[in-house]
């Protein structure tokens, strides 16, 4: 009589840490996008300036085998943010691959079990995951309904209730998109300082993707206020400070990942240590340098946006469509088709738009990232012709 072979039990792979084991992973951009008209992710949607192809082409073959080398880099961004950077110093130019990697070196040099993040909601995704794998406390404040107007005093307030046990019960990190996505709530930067000022044991980090449609980045007013007081650099005052910058959403270097984080020299330093040594390519630093040296190409592209976003508000006004429009190169539409089905009729029709269904304040909204006045026409007639039963 044949015996049966044992029954072998599966063999399990080990287990991560739990807070990561509890964890979702942020859903990243649709695959099959390249021919789409990309209205998704916020993306600059024309590409980048012809000088950055030229001096990717530039790269010899055998320089592909040679680890990135950063000489310059950070010159450049100093040099990129013209009077705003003249107390800048390179050491205080962290260099990430994207804004992302920067988010998770934050947390992860300062974020540790319990510690609590401070920040808004509606917002960018990608906070709560750092700071829930770091096993971190989330509180985060709602903007303030109709206008999503941002909640001063309830952050502040945040900020400063360490009660009777003093420093150590402030958030660890308060972080704030300005302008934030995926409302366009702009906080002026007199009111930043004065949080950071509030709460000095906190590390204040800015994400300022956007600030260049709506012109509300600190670092002028850092600078301002260096040279009336006379302080050595931009964050001697503020060192819990912290600025996020990209070359996505206006130069057109997405795909290429490189971001920046720009603060006080010991915070930048602290970054460093927790990042590995070749992070950012070597396609990518000349990328970013030929980028960060053709602002004349940016401010262009800018400007585009910024007219094609008057005048789709303004077609959507005049339309009576329910929309919200303030910061950014984006705005939030919520229209009468149900918006899960707008979005996928909108992908047949080639556009690619964002649905914010189950949103905290935003359900039943969809984000449209703004591109040039064509593709904003494209967009109104396809919405249009969707709205009224028609095919696009």
């Amino acid at each position: 009589m044949a015996v049966a072979p044992p029954e072998r039990s599966p063999r399990l792979a080990p287990s991560a840490r739990p807070e990561v084991e509890s964890l979702q992973a942020y859903s990243a951009p649709l695959e099959g996008r390249r021919e789409l008209l990309r209205l998704d992710f916020n993306e600059n949607t024309l590409g980048p300036s012809p000088k950055v192809v030229e001096a990717i082409r530039a790269i010899p073959a055998d320089h592909y085998a040679i680890y990135p080398e950063y000489d310059g880099l950070r010159q450049a961004v100093v040099a990129g943010l013209g009077s705003s950077g003249q107390r800048l110093d390179p050491s205080q130019i962290g260099l990430f691959n994207g804004v992302d990697a920067a988010l998770h070196a934050i947390f992860h040099a300062f974020g540790r079990p319990g510690d609590r993040l401070l920040t808004t909601t509606p917002t960018f995704g990608y906070y709560a995951p750092c700071a829930r794998m770091q096993g971190m406390a989330i509180e985060a404040i709602p903007y303030r309904l109709p206008c999503f107007s941002f909640p001063l005093e309830e952050i502040h307030s945040a900020l400063i209730a360490a009660g009777d046990q003093g420093p150590p019960a402030a958030p660890r990190l308060l972080l704030i998109c300005n302008p934030n996505n995926p409302t366009g709530t702009r906080l002026a930067p007199a009111r930043l300082l004065e949080l950071a000022e509030a709460a000095p044991h906190t590390l204040v980090v800015v994400d300022e993707l956007y600030e260049a449609f709506s012109g509300d980045s600190v670092l002028p007013l850092l600078e301002e206020r260096a040279a009336a007081g006379e302080w050595p650099d931009s964050f001697s005052r503020h060192p819990n400070l912290l600025v996020l910058r990209s070359l996505s959403k206006t130069a057109g270097l997405a795909g290429l990942r490189i971001g920046f984080a720009i603060g006080h020299r010991t915070v930048v330093d602290r970054l460093a240590r927790v990042g590995g040594p070749y992070d950012v390519n070597s396609f990518a630093v000349r990328a970013a340098i030929a980028a960060l040296g053709d602002q004349a190409y940016v401010e262009a592209y800018v400007e585009a946006v910024i007219e094609a976003k008057e005048w789709l508000s303004g077609a959507m006004a005049r339309a009576g469509v329910r929309h919200h429009v303030d910061g950014g190169n984006y705005l939030l539409i919520w229209p009468a088709t149900p918006v899960l089905e707008m979005d996928q009729r909108l992908r047949e029709a080639g556009i690619l738009v964002r649905s914010m269904a189950g949103k905290p304040l935003i359900d039943g909204s969809m984000r449209v990232s703004i591109g040039t006045r064509d593709q904003m026409e494209r967009f109104w007639e396809a919405f249009q012709a969707i709205e009224a039963g028609l095919t696009p």
